[in-house]
């Protein structure tokens, strides 16, 4: 799976800006998120839909499906509280 070019960051901007309201997180380039200096989330493309990589705990990402409304507002609440704990 690759990670996301640029149409399909196109298509997940209004994800990108919610992930953007975030607290403590720096976007290094354009859909790539570190949480202090560690890689915490990202996008990939698939034919099967669009993807977020989420590092929840760990070393390990967690995979989640973005490709709808519901698989977004997931990501965003996953990511939400993991920076609030």
């Amino acid at each position: 799976m690759k990670h996301a070019g640029p149409q399909a960051l196109d298509r997940l901007e209004p994800l990108i800006a919610r992930i953007r309201d975030l607290p403590g997180l720096v976007e290094k380039t354009r859909g790539t998120f570190y949480r202090k200096s560690r890689p915490f989330l990202h996008f990939h493309e698939d034919p099967r839909g669009l993807f977020a990589d989420i590092r929840m705990d760990g070393d390990d990402f967690e995979r989640i499906d973005v490709s709808d409304p519901d698989g977004a507002d997931r990501l965003v609440a996953m990511a939400r509280a993991w920076l609030e704990a």
